[in-house]
């Protein structure tokens, strides 16, 4: 999301079902060998549309609990929700300062053998499919007073708002694919 793009509840809809494509048309783009390229202990591609996965299905499922719930749990929002770029600096600062996906949002290693790559691929973007839906599809009964007052928590960041968890959330997916690009050869000039 860019400066100035609408932070409201519609302009969030329309910019993750950009970023749901974008990210299925990178993965989807990759030579079978780039999918599963590792790079020493980093992640493969296959690795990080995984922990993507697991991420947006979180969101997805934090969103479908009665909202009664979250409130009670984390309590309400302070003040006002952050900027999608006040939340992207904060997340790069923590990355910067050594924070790092832990427990259950890593992904497990997976080095599959070339036989099984196309399925895996076609596997893990069908649940990229799944899961992105089940996002929107929960986020559509949020109004933006609630995306504005309740709050999730996040492992790294701490508690915030909805709204800012939909930030993270855009801006997580897409920093994953340039993550992903920097291992790879033919991306490098792009990155």
């Amino acid at each position: 999301m860019q400066s100035g793009t609408s932070s409201e509840r519609s302009g969030l809809a329309k910019r993750f079902g950009e970023v749901e494509r974008e990210v299925a048309d990178f993965f989807s783009s990759l030579r079978d060998d780039e999918f599963v390229h590792r790079v020493n202990d980093a992640w493969t591609p296959a690795e990080h549309l995984h922990h993507l996965n697991i991420g947006v299905s979180a969101v997805a499922k934090a969103l479908g609990y009665p909202k009664l719930l979250p409130r009670v749990l984390f309590g309400r929002a302070r003040g006002p929700s952050r900027t999608f770029e006040a939340v992207r600096d904060t997340y790069r600062g923590l990355l910067a300062g050594g924070g790092g996906a832990t427990g259950a949002y890593v992904p497990p290693r997976d080095d599959p053998a070339a036989a099984q790559v196309p399925a895996h691929r076609e596997a893990l973007l069908a649940r990229w499919g799944r899961v992105n839906a089940r996002l929107v599809a929960a986020a559509e009964s949020w109004t933006d007073a609630h995306l504005d007052r309740i709050r999730l928590p996040h492992p790294i960041l701490g508690k915030l708002t909805v709204r800012e968890m939909l930030f993270f959330t855009l801006y997580h997916n897409t920093h994953h694919v340039a993550a992903a690009k920097r291992r790879l050869d033919r991306f490098r000039s792009e990155t």
